[in-house]
């Protein structure tokens, strides 16, 4: 089997909530949410053996509703937030809870289970949090680099900061904001920022970006019309701490210099229809991954804005002379961005894109029929950056 090439796991429910479990840095592992109307839902989790090339699943009922958005305790490999619908006097209402998954199943592991023991287990109900006040949930976001202790929901148009106390068995409001102004405000997504100490969040709502302090909860920034249709979906640069790229329904991708919010710094205009996810590669920060209701994941190299604009750079000793005349010249110019793949394997709109937590070079996409496809960064380029 070609080293390159996609691997292909198909649910029986259409999904669209995908989250690497961000605790879990050894296995490659991921955590799919289904949405059907007629069955209980599911959580599947994909552990990826990339030496056999095969996926192993294990299944856990999600009884409580349809699955929004999921997401993954940077600190507990067991524990998992999703946002689900309720109904209640005929009332649809997005709520969202914390979870445990069984003991056995927290670790990534290469294992097969076997028939006897694949039996589809059930999530423990951690916590929910309590959303009656606030309107409908839209994400949930754990502090990046905490003891998975505070979380933030967005839901309609405020904001939440949570304490999980009690081994995650409560959460404490401990404080909040709200949007303010004309029109139907309501939060599309948002991210918590890795940098800053984990001071700040960006949210997505319409058109607009913009910045919070989580110790005050005031704005810091605004980009109003960042773009020309509501904005789906926002990541930070992990290693550049005023970069955020969004993504959104007029088609494009957008970097944005926090500092300067008057104009993008780049923008990508490679979909064709809603882009639904843009996420920023970990450990190498020109690699950014899309997802669209075009039906195709692209994978792009914005090396320009990147943390290493001009390749590695190469200690001077090491070079012979001819590689050094050589090196001055590459030096000189920063290297070009480009599109590196677009993936079609998928039939259906791409709802999410993910990095694995625990290979960089690794990814997985999901479309709304239920199929979840895992990609690697093509060899060539692989190479190209690290060596």
């Amino acid at each position: 089997m070609e080293d390159d090439a996609p691997v292909i796991y198909g649910l029986e429910f259409q999904a669209r909530a995908l989250t690497p479990q961000t605790a879990e840095t050894d296995a490659i592992r991921f955590l799919v949410g289904t949405q059907s109307l007629r069955y209980d839902n599911q959580i599947h989790i994909i552990d990826f053996d990339d030496e056999n090339n095969i996926i192993n699943k294990n299944v856990l009922l999600h009884q409580v509703g349809e699955i929004w958005h999921i997401s993954t305790s940077p600190a507990d490999k067991g524990v998992l937030a999703t946002c689900y619908n309720k109904t209640s006097d005929s009332k649809v209402m997005t709520c969202a809870a914390v979870w445990r998954m069984p003991k056995e199943l927290e670790s990534g592991s290469h294992e097969s289970p076997d028939d006897s023991s694949s039996n589809t287990q059930t999530l423990e109900l951690l916590c929910h949090l309590d959303n009656t006040a606030h309107g409908n949930m839209a994400c949930v976001m754990w502090e990046p680099m905490g003891d998975g202790k505070k979380i933030i929901s967005l839901a309609d148009n405020n904001i939440l900061l949570w304490d999980l106390q009690e081994s995650s068995a409560k959460a404490v409001l401990s404080s909040s904001a709200a949007l303010e102004g004309k029109g139907q405000l309501k939060f599309t997504s948002g991210r918590w920022s890795p940098h800053h100490n984990c001071t700040q969040i960006a949210t997505a709502n319409d058109t607009t970006v913009r910045g919070w302090d989580t110790r005050s909860m005031r704005q810091i920034y605004c980009i109003e019309n960042a773009h020309g249709q509501l904005v789906r979906d926002l990541d930070f640069n992990p290693n550049k701490q005023y970069y955020l790229a969004s993504c959104g329904d007029d088609c494009k991708v957008k970097f944005w210099d926090t500092r300067n919010v008057t104009e993008p710094v780049k923008t990508l205009e490679e979909h064709s229809h809603w882009v639904w996810n843009v996420r920023y590669n970990h450990s190498h920060d020109q690699l950014i991954l899309t997802g669209s209701s075009d039906s195709r994941v692209i994978l792009s190299n914005m090396v320009s804005i990147s943390s290493e604009p001009f390749g590695h750079m190469v200690d001077d000793d090491e070079l012979s002379d001819q590689e050094d005349q050589h090196h001055e010249e590459k030096i000189k110019e920063p290297l070009q961005d480009s599109v590196i793949a677009t993936y079609e394997e998928h039939e259906d709109s791409v709802y999410a894109v993910e990095w694995s937590s625990a290979d960089p070079w690794l990814f997985a996409s999901l479309s709304y029929d239920g199929r979840l496809v895992i990609n690697r960064v093509p060899r060539a380029l692989k190479y190209h950056i690290l060596l």
